[in-house]
């Protein structure tokens, strides 16, 4: 039997940063989102959107929250310079009590690239530059000073960073779906946190995932499987979809229909948007990570209040 959780993404995008003290209220709707019984909160990251930067919030969330696990969906580790990095989460993993998730991944397809150019990191060593930097933390986590030489990564010399509160780290969630990234979830990280929009091809990646993990000597229970989907609760079908278009297009420059071929986009009423979930539970997924499709604020606090019949509390035997 495998508890199924479930976590809420904060709205920190460009338009919910119209609201007074933006960073204050996505602390403090951390603490909202604890008592109406959500598992977890997350926050994304981005140098190009417009977003507040995750960790801050999660310090202040991790020293108002009690039990709620606090997340990133997806921090982009490329943007921090990866010492400094350890150092942050490390210190931040101590605030939570070791509540800390961190997704990670490299970037929106070529939406990122000039993100990179920003940061002074070449867009096509990407998925090497994250490895090096997750294998880097590790080490640094477990107290370990010897010198890195990975793929991208090189330091001759590397100094004593904080230690977690969790010992040897938080869990590290992968997020991609391709062939090459199913396979290194399964080899190197804790979770997978994917969005794709077909419940077949989520199936077919977590037996990747999980058929990676064995043959790198680790249980196929070694990676939590997750799922990033995006909601707008609406008894108006019409009405739902215009506003996933809103909110994709005002996210990814893209229209609705770009965005649903390549991410999860639900709409219905709750009971309707809680059977295409089951779906995804039902291939096995175990943590659901709802980012709500609104951009007013006002908007998006109508439709958490929507959320709570999704949290219902189930289990469900695979």
């Amino acid at each position: 039997m495998n508890d199924i959780r479930y976590g809420l993404l904060l709205p920190g995008g460009v338009a919910q940063l119209q609201r007074d003290g933006a960073a204050r209220h996505l602390a403090e709707l951390a603490v909202t989102a604890e008592r109406m019984g959500f598992d977890s909160v997350w926050l994304g990251d981005s140098l190009s959107r417009a977003r507040i930067e995750p960790l801050t919030v999660l310090a202040a969330a991790a020293a108002l929250t009690e039990r709620i696990t606090l997340g990133t969906a997806a921090l982009m580790p490329a943007y921090r310079h990866p010492v400094q990095a350890a150092a942050t989460l490390a210190s931040l993993d101590q605030l939570a009590s070791g509540r800390l998730i961190l997704g990670v991944g490299a970037g929106f397809p070529e939406l990122s690239r000039a993100e990179f150019d920003l940061v002074g990191v070449d867009y096509r060593t990407r998925f090497s530059q994250l490895d090096d930097t997750v294998d880097l933390w590790r080490r640094l986590w477990s107290q370990n000073t010897d010198p890195f030489h990975g793929k991208v990564l090189h330091y001759d010399w590397l100094p004593d960073v904080p230690q977690p509160h969790r010992p040897g780290g938080p869990p590290i969630w992968a997020t991609g779906i391709t062939p090459a990234a199913l396979a290194r979830t399964g080899r190197r990280y804790d979770g997978w946190l994917p969005y794709p929009p077909d419940v077949r091809a989520y199936a077919e990646g977590l037996t990747v995932v999980r058929s990676a993990a064995t043959a790198a000597g680790r249980t196929e229970t070694s990676v939590t499987p997750a799922l990033f989907a995006t909601v707008y609760l609406s008894d108006d079908p019409h009405a739902g979809r215009a506003a996933l278009d809103r909110y994709t297009q005002a996210t990814y420059r893209m229209p609705v229909d770009t965005v649903e071929t390549i991410q999860v986009l639900l709409t219905g009423t709750a009971e309707h948007v809680a059977a295409q979930l089951d779906r995804y539970i039902d291939a096995g997924a175990e943590h659901i990570l709802l980012r709500i499709a609104a951009l007013d604020p006002a908007e998006f606090d109508s439709q958490l209040a929507l959320t709570e019949p999704l949290l219902r509390p189930m289990t469900i035997s695979h």
